[in-house]
């Protein structure tokens, strides 16, 4: 009896991908907390940051390795992912280091496509495999390949560390180039072009599921419409029956 109590409370130990993501999403938040609170706390940040992208690609590495993928962890790994770039994005923004409009595109983009998935998710379409949303090999290679996902989780990390540096180098009491202006102004543009870079390939990479998602559904409307005008014209031709019976 102790054996077995034993090996069930190794399986229950076990990290699975699911557990890896709510970690990961833990560790992502700690770390925007820790930013503005002085320059050790923005270098810990970074250094969060990083485990938190790497903590990205672990649940992915568990999944294939151990055949765990699901639709479900399918779908909370990328509920993560949108946590992850809003909380960091949305923080940037509110103390004036990106536009506001950069979360607001990155929702925007994340819901249109969320909704997209879950409706395809309801008709029986999986993120992979024969029967997958995605039909065009571009849409695959840009969403679904591994390239794709290791540059696009590669961009926001090095976007976010980046971030967390300029706040430690340039804001603060501590900061270590606030008075240098022309570091500064450097520093700025190249936030400026790496946090719009990364949202231009958010925005790439988010086109196939749109453009297949409104393919996917105008067909599924037609057929519906179809069958609301068969049934529309099966009541007339019933009441004309009638009238005429009369």
């Amino acid at each position: 009896m102790s054996g077995r109590w034993i090996r069930l409370r190794q399986v229950d130990m076990r990290w699975t991908p699911n557990k890896v993501t709510l970690l990961r999403v833990a560790v992502g938040f700690a770390a925007v907390c820790l930013f503005g609170r002085g320059a050790w706390a923005n270098l810990t940040a970074v250094s969060l940051t990083v485990t938190t992208i790497a903590l990205d690609a672990l649940d992915g590495h568990i999944a294939r390795k151990r055949k765990m993928a699901t639709p479900i962890g399918a779908q909370l790994d990328i509920l993560g992912d949108r946590m992850i770039e809003n909380v960091y994005f949305t923080y940037f923004a509110v103390v004036g280091m990106v536009s506001l409009w950069l979360p607001v595109l990155f929702f925007a983009r994340g819901a249109a496509t969320d909704f997209i998935r879950g409706l395809a998710m309801k008709a029986g379409h999986s993120g992979w495999g024969a029967n997958a949303l995605l039909r065009t090999w571009w849409g695959q290679a840009l969403v679904a390949s591994r390239w794709s996902r290791g540059l696009y989780a590669a961009m926001k990390c090095l976007c976010f560390c980046y971030l967390g540096l300029e706040l430690a180098l340039t804001r603060g009491p501590v900061a270590v180039v606030s008075e240098l202006a022309a570091d500064v102004h450097a520093i700025r543009f190249g936030a400026q072009a790496l946090t719009w870079t990364t949202a231009v390939f958010c925005l790439v990479r988010g086109l196939p599921v749109l453009v297949e998602g409104w393919k996917y559904i105008a067909g599924s409307v037609g057929p519906v419409r179809g069958e609301k005008n068969a049934s529309r014209k099966s009541i007339r031709d019933a009441k004309s029956a009638a009238q005429e019976a009369m």
